[in-house]
């Protein structure tokens, strides 16, 4: 079958490219933006990629595609969807394809939340392939145990990253509603896609039909102290439920060690200790739990828990996950994509257990959709409280720009400590501004779900430059 993507440079999309192609399938596709590393990496396997979403494409091909599988980037009014649209060539959305073709008949392992999808995913993974499961999987990262984000697998499992965000245009339900895991693990729940969502509570009920679709046989793996996943589950639930969480009432919870390790309790009996590589990357109270929540879902396909921490001791983390990016004088520099208010506050959290009373020098782009509409802008101090310097970046036009007046927000920061945090709407003065500021020592921690103009790099220059 020959398959076209539309929006196919997207994580997820490219790691749908990616299990078709694997699968035996012809795979083309398009974007708007087709550049590395997702080019490359589609490239490498055999997928043809074009540039835009011209129409003309579509008489590039001897024979028209059998299918089109359509990213939820693209919207009506996009010329090659209307053209699909008007000439009445069969489509479906990209969740749907891989539930219908790849999932249904898979024992699908599914990953969701509002925070820590990717990391959890990637964990559970690895956890699979360490004790020669051969999963299949899908994540919405790069996982460094692993070369590339998405495989079809050799064996019955599939983990998957379960996003809430909707499937398509066309179809407004979550993604994950496609998937039908046999293991639903619920991470934490709280408002986000503001731009989709009108409320928590409009979440909730997707979560629930994620729920309404495990079967009897199944298991949901959900945290036992969020009060949204509690209601989600007081909707009514089919299966089995294990919950997780830092208090021993749960059926798995956890005692912190030295060195950010835990020690794996299930009904209150310690069962097994996890102790990160030191160059693994990982770090947290957050991390700590959701390594426990992979644990508990690894167990309900038969792998003990000793077993899993075997495999975790040797686990490194997803690119853009508290990523060092580089070390100049004396100056370390990350990257990590958070974007809502809870997990910056887990990230400089995790980044201070590391590195002490050091300086973190915090430097934030709130670009997601959320964070554009101002929905979150109130929490974004509070969230910033433990980095000692706060530089945030808001543009002051384009698509990108605020709806907010950002010095405003970051005021309450100020008026404890004077010019703690400042707010840049040109990208080179804020470099300069960082790089002026950082001393030896020093940790940058860059955070932003979109690429933020390749700032890392040109902070890390204009320390060098410095220092000459």
């Amino acid at each position: 079958m020959h398959i076209h993507i539309l929006g196919i440079c997207g994580t997820f999309m490219g790691g749908i490219a990616a299990i078709a192609r694997q699968a035996g399938h012809r795979v083309t596709g398009c974007d708007a933006n087709v550049y590395p590393p997702m080019s490359t990496q589609l490239e490498a396997q055999g997928i043809e990629l074009i540039e835009g979403f011209s129409p003309d494409q579509l008489l590039q091909f001897e024979t028209m595609p059998d299918l089109f599988v359509i990213g939820n980037v693209v919207s009506r009014g996009n010329p090659l969807m209307e053209a699909i649209l008007n000439q009445g060539l069969p489509y479906t959305s990209g969740p749907q394809w891989l539930g219908e073709q790849v999932l249904f008949k898979r024992h699908v392992l599914a990953v969701a939340g509002t925070h820590g999808k990717t990391t959890t995913s990637a964990m559970l993974a690895w956890i699979l392939e360490f004790n020669n499961y051969k999963p299949g999987y899908l994540i919405g990262g790069v996982p460094l145990n692993f070369t590339v984000s998405a495989r079809l697998g050799e064996s019955k499992y599939f983990v998957i990253e379960a996003d809430e965000y909707d499937t398509a245009f066309f179809d407004k339900r979550s993604k994950f509603v496609h998937y039908r895991p046999r293991t639903a693990l619920l991470n934490n729940l709280e408002f986000d896609h503001a731009d989709i969502f009108a409320d928590l509570a409009a979440i909730e009920t997707q979560f629930h039909h994620l729920v309404r679709t495990v079967p009897g046989a199944g298991l949901v793996v959900v945290n036992g102290e969020e009060p949204a996943l509690e209601r989600v589950i007081a909707r009514g639930v089919w299966a089995p439920v294990e919950k997780f969480g830092q208090d021993k009432h749960n059926a798995w919870s956890l005692i912190s060690q030295a060195a950010d390790g835990f020690t794996v309790l299930q009904e209150g009996k310690e069962v097994a200790t996890v102790t990160w590589a030191p160059d693994s990357g990982v770090m947290g109270r957050h991390n700590q739990l959701n390594a426990l929540a992979a644990i508990a879902s690894a167990n309900h396909i038969g792998i003990a828990p000793v077993d899993a921490a075997r495999a975790l001791a040797e686990f490194k983390n997803v690119k853009r996950r508290l990523e060092t990016i580089g070390v100049v004088n004396g100056v370390t520099l990350y990257d990590d994509f958070a974007h809502h208010p809870t997990a910056i506050i887990t990230t400089v959290d995790g980044l201070r257990r590391r590195v002490g009373q050091s300086r973190i020098l915090a430097v934030l782009e709130p670009r997601s959709n959320t964070m554009k509409l101002g929905v979150m802008k109130a929490q974004l101090p509070n969230s910033l409280e433990a980095a000692d310097k706060i530089f945030a970046y808001g543009a002051s036009a384009g698509k990108d720009s605020l709806g907010w007046d950002l010095d405003e927000v970051l005021a309450p920061l100020n008026a404890k400590s004077h010019n703690r945090a400042e707010a840049f709407d040109d990208l080179s003065t804020l470099v300069k501004a960082v790089a002026n500021e950082a001393k030896p020592g020093d940790h940058i921690l860059v955070m932003s779900n979109g690429g933020f103009g390749g700032v890392h790099q040109k902070i890390l220059t204009a320390i060098q430059e410095k220092a000459k």
